[in-house]
């Protein structure tokens, strides 16, 4: 080859390599901007999928306050009881919590329900309490203060592993179960001690990365922080990292109750019971601080998602709900009917009536994109999809509506799918296929970047998801 051609190619190539580098970060700015989302279900919880919106908000839902759900009255049990968690496993629920006196020593109890709603405490006879060895104990050794268990989704899990927990003395303990009852110590000594762990400390697999995901109390200039570490194997962990909050004010986040949820585990839901610790409400309580829950979420399990600064969880009118340490939000989001999901929280905190509290919550209503009677609507960022049917979740008043329109990347609609041949929904629907004149099928749409436009009126948009039905 001559040089004269060698020196062209070079030319060629070194404009090409110039060219690229220019355009580098448009393009990826471009591309990062199109969410690949395929048929999971995606939640507004924050704007990861909104563009613009225009006389729209995102707004927070409350869960709404129901029963009791458990009482803290065996002799093991009492006022201190605390640091619940609540999971759903198979045709039961299974809720687990520190049973602790004035004085006396901590353990682990165990309670289960068919429903969700109405729980029993079981006669085990693993642990005895002066003298009575029928309890409901499962645990009494280092970490019971705080133990917090988890059913393990990791598919290499031992057989006599498929359930662990975490607990905290002098760093964090891991154990294990094959039965979620009879527990062991995985490790004598602690896996990691870059922590406080005076708290709820919390463990989980998480499926989107492969991997097992902690988070745990930690300070950072005087105020109570999370912090997050990870793990392949539940014994070695990565150095940890404190989660991010943006711009929110520092406020002392007592536990964090985070988890997957479970509709759409890519998203991460955190529920921190938040502290304020120089308030006191019961002028005749020994004790200061109040608190209440307060939410936020996630998609990559670093960066929260702090707009709402709201209470998620309050306290009401209730006195014994103002002593401090109260209101404290249940690790664990279980779904208890077609349209309802169950939350607990913790009640009357150092009274002789302790107890949690269910509380629902429609299927995927944290949070909606609300519109007013006036109207709005918001346009998604380009996202690409699979399946032939767009679904919502969905909510109006009778004179409310929504209709929706697809379009290409730039905002152009697409013909067949005009908001003129759209659909008017209206009512109150967990689940809805939208539909267009002449042809609904969004098949043809499937695989390319395309953007949704909502026009709404008095209206609530909870979750979206495409389908084959």
């Amino acid at each position: 080859m001559s040089g004269t051609v060698v020196n062209t190619i070079k030319r060629v190539l070194g404009l090409m390599t110039l060219i690229g580098a220019l355009l580098a970060v448009d393009v990826d700015t471009a591309f990062a901007q199109v969410r690949h989302i395929g048929s999971r279900l995606e939640l507004f919880v924050d704007d990861w999928l909104i563009d613009r919106m225009d006389g729209v908000r995102l707004t927070l839902h409350r869960p709404v306050p129901r029963e009791r759900a458990i009482v803290f009255d065996k002799p093991w049990e009492g006022p201190w009881s605390a640091y619940a968690t609540v999971m759903r496993d198979g045709d039961r629920f299974r809720m687990y919590y520190r049973g602790a006196r004035p004085k006396g020593p901590e353990v682990t109890c165990y309670a289960e329900s068919t429903d969700g709603i109405v729980w029993r405490k079981p006669a085990l006879g693993l642990h005895a309490f002066d003298g009575v060895t029928d309890t409901n104990i499962v645990w009494t050794g280092p970490g019971a203060h705080n133990f917090t268990p988890f059913l393990d989704a990791n598919p290499a899990a031992p057989a006599d592993q498929r359930y662990k927990a975490v607990g905290a003395h002098r760093g964090l303990l891991v154990l294990v179960s094959p039965d979620a009852l009879h527990w062991r110590l995985l490790r004598p000594e602690p896996v990691f001690t870059k922590g406080a762990f005076d708290s709820q400390n919390l463990a989980f697999w998480d499926t989107t990365i492969g991997r097992y995901v902690c988070y745990f109390r930690t300070f950072h200039d005087g105020v109570r922080a999370i912090s997050r570490t990870t793990s392949t194997d539940f014994i070695e962990w990565q150095s940890p990292r404190p989660i991010d909050t943006g711009s929110a004010p520092r406020e002392h986040f007592y536990t964090n109750a985070t988890v997957p949820y479970p509709r759409a585990p890519h998203i991460y839901l955190s529920f921190p019971m938040r502290f304020v610790p120089d308030r006191k409400a019961v002028a005749s309580h020994d004790e200061t601080g109040v608190s209440d829950g307060v939410f936020m979420s996630s998609r990559d399990g670093i960066h929260f998602d702090r707009r709402f600064m709201e209470a998620f969880f309050r306290a009401g009118p209730d006195e014994k709900n103002w002593l401090d340490r109260n209101n404290m939000p249940v690790r664990g989001i279980v779904q208890t009917g077609p349209t309802e999901l169950s939350m607990y929280v913790s009640r009357h905190y150092r009274s002789s009536d302790a107890h949690l509290q269910r509380c629902t919550l429609r299927v995927d209503g944290f949070v909606s994109v609300n519109a007013p009677y006036a109207g709005g609507e918001f346009v998604t960022r380009p996202l690409v999809f699979a399946g032939r049917a767009l679904v919502l979740n969905y909510a109006t008043s009778a004179v409310g509506s929504i209709r929706v329109e697809v379009q290409d990347e730039s905002g152009q609609a697409l013909p067949g799918f005009e908001l003129a041949g759209a659909e008017e929904l209206y009512g109150d629907h967990i689940e809805r296929v939208v539909n267009w004149k002449p042809d609904a099928d969004l098949s043809k749409l499937a695989g390319r970047p395309v953007r949704l436009r909502f026009v709404m009126r008095d209206a609530d948009l909870y979750s979206i998801r495409f389908a084959k039905p």
